[in-house]
């Protein structure tokens, strides 16, 4: 390739920001999106943007949970870049259970996987209450995963955007891009030739791959000043487990971890009200709490849930992150760049 090679980007959610960020500097990048430049109902746009490692070896193979290891100590060196702060720590998770639920826990310890020297520390009420003092007396039992973190993910789709946009990346949103056949190997944006073209569409996609599915996610975002929470707060309950992730300025983003359907629809009465009455069983502060949004939305899945990375002619997929995406956006990207030859 003579001179910086050009190349397009199919989708700015997550995967299409952390791409861009990659490769702005050393090519010609245009970035292709079928909503505007918000993506609000891109799955990144909606989650709590926790980097859980450890404790989503509950659900995933041990390689997923090391390369999201790997991952976690890529986002601060990428979030540098950006002129703007974005909210970034690893301070750990806290998981709780009320005393009737005790057997949940004890299964989520059991199905953690061993994660290179990483392991849950089991937490009695004086260590709980040591990691989170709000909490005091409303736990006895816990486990604490050290090497977990989370970053604001609505920051980080602005200051990502202004950035790129500053650093004179051409974006054409509201555009649904179909590729199409150039010669026998190579493909093309509407006509236009492009060295590589980056495929993140996520469910955009969901036409050209038959096995890729929707898992819907629902999340509260709150304002609760009466709040003080210092890490991401897992809550094992037979049947809504949820999380509650602080965020600057005394937000919080409570969600539940997955449900199997791909209704794209508003979040239920039902829901709602099971997100926010767990919350309150997790610290009474929330009953006074501010309800800023609240949403529903599709992460995009295989059917054995790993992502997957394709390399065609030109063209690189990368989709299928399913609810892993914060966590392993930036080791899979770089891996998928370094293959593609960029």
């Amino acid at each position: 390739m003579m001179g910086k090679p050009k190349v397009a980007i199919l989708g700015f959610g997550l995967v299409g920001r952390v791409a861009a960020l990659m490769l702005h500097e050393k090519c010609h990048v245009s970035v292709y999106e079928a909503s505007d430049e918000h993506a609000s109902s891109s799955a990144g746009a909606l989650a709590a943007a926790m980097l859980a490692p450890l404790a989503e070896s509950v659900i995933c193979e041990t390689d997923l949970a090391e390369l999201g290891l790997k991952s976690m100590a890529m986002w601060p060196s990428l979030l540098a870049k950006l002129p703007e702060p974005v909210f970034f720590q690893q301070m750990g998770t806290l998981i709780v259970a009320h005393a009737q639920d005790k057997g949940d826990l004890n299964s989520f310890s059991q199905r953690l996987k061993p994660l290179k020297g990483q392991e849950a520390q089991v937490l009695n009420s004086a260590y709980i209450n040591e990691l989170e003092p709000e909490l005091a007396g409303r736990f006895h039992q816990g486990l604490y995963l050290p090497c977990e973190g989370q970053l604001d993910n609505l920051a980080f789709y602005r200051a990502s955007f202004s950035y790129l946009q500053k650093k004179g990346v051409q974006f054409q949103f509201n555009r649904h891009i179909t590729l199409r056949t150039a010669t026998t190997e190579f493909m093309t944006v509407d006509g236009q030739y492009f060295d590589r073209i980056i495929d993140c569409r996520g469910l955009g996609a969901q036409n050209e791959s038959a096995d890729l599915r929707g898992v819907r996610g629902e999340v509260a975002r709150v304002h609760a000043p009466e709040v003080e929470l210092n890490r991401p707060v897992r809550l094992m309950h037979p049947r809504y487990p949820i999380y509650i992730a602080p965020k600057p300025n005394n937000e919080f983003v409570i969600g539940a971890t997955e449900i199997e359907s791909q209704d794209n629809g508003p979040i239920s009465v039902r829901s709602t009200l099971e997100l926010l009455s767990a919350a309150y069983t997790v610290h009474s502060g929330f009953c006074e709490a501010r309800v800023m949004a609240i949403n529903a939305g599709l992460r995009p899945a295989f059917s054995d849930n790993r992502p997957r990375v394709e390399h065609c002619g030109n063209v690189i997929r990368i989709n299928g992150l399913y609810r892993h995406g914060y966590l392993l956006a930036p080791a899979l990207v770089s891996e998928a760049l370094s293959k593609g030859l960029l």
